[in-house]
C-alpha cells in the first residue's frame, strides 16, 4: 500500500529557521496548515511549535486546529461563503474578507454568539484573485468600521497564488502605505499588514520588504524548503520532511512501444512515440498510485536511473530501463513532491499518512 511519511525533524528544523528568520526581522507569521488537508496526526506535529497563529481555508480544518489547541489563534484565508459563516465565526479568530454583505452576516453570527470577530480586509494588488480594489478601499473601511461585533485588524494581499504575480517592494509599499491612510483617515490602529506568503521570504534576504509589512502566512516554505520566488531549493532548509512511497505490483520486461491500432488514453490525448524504440524492450513496473491520487507532473522519482512513462486512473508505469538495480514485486518505490503533488497526495483517501522522527 502507498503511503506518505513526514519526517518530524527536518520539519522542526524548518521552523526554527523561519522563526528566527521572522523574529529577528520583528515579523509575526502563521503558519498555513491547508496542504495537511485536516490530517490529525500532522496538525499535531505542527501544532507543537511554538506558534501563535494557524491558517487555513476550510471550517472542517480549523475545527480540528481548536480540538488540538483551543488557545491558538485561527484565520480563516478565503473570502468566506455565505452558508459557512456560522461555522467560521465558531472555529476562526480572524477571518480574510472582501464583501461588505459576507461582513455584515458575520457581524449578525459574531452578535448571536457573543463575539466580536476579528478581520482583515484584503487588497487587490494585480493577481486578480481575492481583494478589494484600491479605488474602493477608503469607503469600504468606512462602511465595514460602522458595524457591531467585528474588530479590523488589517490590511492583507495575495500574490503569485493565481497568474503568478510576484511580489516585490512596489507592490508591497503600496499595501503598506493603504494601512497608513487608513490609520490616518479614521483614527484606527491597524496592527497587521499581512502582505507576506511564501514567495515573499526572499525579499526578506535581499532588504527589499517595506518595514510596514508585519505579517506572514507561510506554508510551502515550512514544509518543503522552497524559495518559491525563484523556483529552488532554500539555502539551509530541508526540502525532503515529505517522501512518498509506493509500492511494485507488477514488474515485466515489455516492448518500449504499444502494439496495435492508436486511439486516445482516458484523458483525451494522443500519444506519439519514438519510432526508432520500436523492437525495443525495457523492464516495466507498475506501482499501486495514479492519476486520482496525484498527477504525473508534480511526482519526482528520487531514483534518477528510472522514469514515468504512463498513467491511468490508479496506476503509474514506470520504466526501470535494464533494472540494475535488481527492482522486485513488492519493492517500495520512494519519490518527491512539489507543493500541488503533496497538497493531492494528501488529499487522497488512498494514501496512508505515517510519522517519523
Amino acid at each position: 500500500m502507498a503511503y506518505i511519511t513526514l519526517k518530524t525533524k527536518k520539519l522542526a528544523a524548518n521552523f526554527n529557521y523561519l522563526d528566527k528568520l521572522f523574529k529577528k526581522n520583528g515579523i509575526q507569521w502563521a503558519i498555513v496548515t491547508k496542504m495537511l488537508c485536516g490530517n490529525k496526526k500532522y496538525l499535531e506535529e505542527v501544532l507543537k511549535f511554538d506558534i501563535h497563529q494557524v491558517c487555513d481555508s476550510r471550517v472542517s480544518n480549523l475545527r480540528a486546529i481548536k480540538e488540538i489547541r483551543p488557545d491558538i489563534e485561527t484565520i480563516y484565508i478565503k473570502p468566506p461563503a455565505k452558508r459557512a459563516i456560522s461555522g467560521i465565526v465558531t472555529y476562526a479568530d480572524i477571518s480574510v474578507n472582501t464583501e461588505i454583505e459576507t461582513i455584515k452576516l458575520i457581524s449578525a453570527e459574531a452578535k448571536r454568539q457573543n463575539k466580536t470577530h476579528k478581520i482583515i480586509i484584503m487588497l487587490e494588488l494585480g493577481e486578480l484573485r481575492e481583494g478589494i480594489m484600491r479605488d474602493t478601499f477608503v469607503d469600504f473601511y468606512k462602511e465595514v468600521f460602522q458595524l457591531t461585533h467585528i474588530e479590523v485588524i488589517g490590511v492583507g494581499a495575495n500574490l503569485s497564488c493565481l497568474y503568478g504575480v510576484l511580489p516585490n517592494h512596489d507592490k508591497l509599499i503600496q499595501l503598506s502605505l493603504y494601512a497608513q491612510l487608513i490609520e490616518a483617515k479614521f483614527n484606527k490602529k491597524l496592527s497587521v499588514v499581512s502582505g507576506g506568503s511564501s514567495v515573499t521570504i526572499p525579499l526578506i534576504f535581499q532588504k527589499l520588504l517595506p518595514k510596514g509589512i508585519n505579517h506572514f502566512r507561510v506554508g510551502e516554505t515550512l514544509y518543503l524548503g522552497t524559495d518559491v520566488y525563484h523556483d529552488t531549493p532554500l539555502k539551509k532548509m530541508e526540502t525532503d520532511a515529505f517522501t512518498l512511497y509506493s509500492e511494485i505490483i507488477e514488474l515485466i520486461e515489455k516492448p518500449r512501444i504499444p502494439m496495435g491500432e492508436m486511439g486516445t488514453n482516458l484523458e483525451g490525448k494522443n500519444i506519439n512515440f519514438d519510432e526508432s524504440l520500436r523492437g525495443k524492450t525495457s523492464y516495466r513496473a507498475i506501482i499501486d498510485i495514479g492519476l486520482l491520487d496525484v498527477e504525473q507532473s508534480h511526482l519526482i522519482p528520487i531514483d534518477n536511473d528510472i522514469s514515468i512513462v504512463g498513467a491511468s486512473s490508479d496506476m503509474f508505469v514506470i520504466d526501470l530501463g535494464e533494472n540494475n538495480k535488481q527492482y522486485k514485486v513488492g519493492d517500495l518505490l520512494p519519490f518527491r513532491l512539489d507543493y500541488m503533488g503533496t497538497l493531492r497526495i494528501l488529499n487522497s483517501r488512498y494514501i496512508d499518512k505515517r510519522v517519523q522522527s
